[in-house]
């Protein structure tokens, strides 16, 4: 399954709020389709999907992708569903978007993709890249590159920069000093239904 280029709010209305996706709110609250308004019970299994499609789309990462990180969070020391987070969390298009270089993290990831951002020193359009502690992460010493930036940093969409991230505002540069601790993930999210819904599959 690809990475989803459809309409954002429709999403957020039948997920709830994804930050990483869209800044914008929808007029209407009820999920979007026929049946929108009607009172369904939903079973356990729709419950664990929800919360993984919640993690997919805030974080813009296909199907394959996010197994991956399933599978590679399992293999970790510690709880499985804070790990999948924290790798999530250390994407280098997530982290620009917390800094405020990107609107959202599809914004961000444009500004990656596009070589606007350089790790280390160097130049890096990988948006998977994970980001380790230690990492100089800047937008690069060019006039368009800045003026993106810039702009979106005028504004930044959640308020406070993460405490494993430091700032430099005025440069426009960020060091990462460690892990995203569990509280300041972003999105409300239950993780161990998500670990539950791959148990079956993975």
């Amino acid at each position: 399954m690809s990475r989803y280029r459809g309409p954002r709010l429709r999403i957020t209305r039948r997920l709830g709020d994804l930050p990483g996706l869209t800044r914008k709110a929808a007029k209407r609250s009820n999920p979007p389709g026929q049946h929108g308004n009607a009172r369904r019970k939903r079973s356990e299994y729709a419950i664990r999907l929800e919360e993984k499609q919640k993690l997919r789309f805030n974080y813009g990462i296909s199907e394959r992708q996010l197994v991956r990180y399933v599978k590679k969070a399992r293999a970790m020391e510690g709880s499985t569903g804070t790990n999948l987070l924290k790798l999530l969390e250390s994407r280098l298009d997530n982290i620009c978007f917390r800094l405020g270089f990107g609107p959202t993290i599809p914004g961000a990831r444009q500004l990656v993709n596009h070589g606007h951002i350089t790790v280390n020193g160097k130049p890096l359009d990988i948006a998977s890249y994970q980001c380790k502690t230690g990492d100089l992460i800047a937008v690069r010493e060019r006039k368009a590159s800045k003026k993106l930036a810039e702009a979106n940093i005028e504004f930044p969409g959640l308020a406070n920069v993460p405490p494993h991230l430091e700032l430099e505002k005025s440069k426009m540069t960020a060091k990462v000093t460690g892990k995203c601790e569990r509280e300041w993930v972003a999105i409300e999210i239950n993780e161990l239904l998500v670990v539950e819904y791959y148990s079956r599959k993975v």
